[in-house]
């Protein structure tokens, strides 16, 4: 349960924010759509934008965040240039790793994500590094790490969350639970109905959060985020949530009973928050229209400048690919 509601300027940049993140997702989802303009497939994160606002807007610039496939919407709320993501996505030159991640293995290191992966389970051993790290040196930031209800099952999540409380480092878990790993439901292939309850068995706080509320996520992921700051080792936190859209976009979501869609569509978070945020004064309809329209705005420069730039010439495969130290460049 919430205990109190951030204040009013919060709350109307995490709906410009998820605003911004939905209208991103939606046109690669045209693009995927369209033969040839985007390389590879389009994993997105339609329905998880309150997640991705939440716990981003509970950390500190130094703070270090890992993600999975489902990574845009971190990336973006984390402030990652929407310009040089999409060209990466499109596979250009000018992208953030020179277009050679594509969309599924994004780097922004001018935002302190130290990497995505598309391996299912493979974000929480390489967080463990980072929060070792950063306990090595002393420092007062925290790793987060993002991972779905799926990855929640592979022995490389488990073993990482040991480890952390073990060591007590300051790593921050954060299941989405989206209801969905790839066309299996949450109950044909997860032993519990609660994953947060895990966090007892390894020592930790766990704690189950509405994931499409996002005062909820900003608050539980601000506390434990201060918990492991504090030197009192790792936390779990689950975002109860919903995936709008299919495993990725060559996935039409027959396996998933209409109503059931239905349903959580009824939830979305840019609805039911906007509509919130509305009821309290907060906002106007003239505010979300404006909103909306300059997210718009912003999406249609960053496909245009992803667009117009070069793709990677293939001379430059090989180069960028090893970061040298210090004793090698001299």
């Amino acid at each position: 349960m919430i205990t109190r509601k951030p204040k009013g300027n919060v709350r109307r940049a995490m709906l410009s924010d998820m605003i911004f993140i939905r209208a991103f997702e939606d046109r690669l989802a045209e693009l995927a759509a369209q033969k040839d303009a985007l390389p590879g497939m389009q994993i997105l994160a339609t329905g998880q934008e309150a997640v991705a606002v939440g716990v981003i807007g509970s950390l500190n610039p130094d703070d270090v965040i890992i993600s999975n496939h489902r990574s845009h919407g971190h990336l973006l709320a984390r402030g990652a240039d929407p310009n040089t993501l999409m060209a990466e996505i499109m596979g250009r030159a000018t992208g953030v790793n020179r277009g050679k991640s594509g969309t599924l293995h994004l780097i922004v290191p001018e935002v302190n994500a130290l990497m995505t992966s598309t391996v299912v389970g493979a974000g929480p051993p390489m967080a463990l590094g980072a929060a070792f790290a950063q306990q090595y040196k002393e420092e007062e930031a925290i790793t987060v790490v993002f991972f779905g209800d799926g990855a929640a099952a592979e022995g490389s999540v488990h073993e990482a969350m040991n480890l952390a409380a073990i060591w007590k480092l300051p790593l921050l878990f954060v299941c989405e639970n989206n209801c969905w790993a790839g066309a299996q439901s949450l109950a044909e292939h997860c032993a519990i109905g609660v994953i947060a309850s895990r966090g007892s068995a390894y020592n930790m706080p766990g704690e189950l959060v509405d994931g499409n509320n996002p005062d909820e996520v900003l608050e539980t992921a601000t506390r434990l985020a201060a918990h492991c700051r504090a030197g009192r080792g790792p936390a779990l936190m689950e975002a109860f949530t919903y995936r709008l859209r299919g495993h990725g976009e060559h996935d039409h979501q027959h396996y998933v009973d209409p109503e059931e869609l239905a349903l959580w569509k009824g939830k979305d978070p840019l609805t039911t928050y906007g509509t919130k945020l509305t009821e309290e004064g907060l906002v106007t309809l003239q505010d979300i229209q404006s909103m909306e329209m300059e997210a718009a705005r912003r999406v249609e420069e960053a496909v245009a400048f992803g667009q117009s730039s070069p793709f990677p010439k293939p001379e430059e495969a090989l180069e960028h690919v090893w970061v040298n130290s210090p004793r090698d460049r001299q």
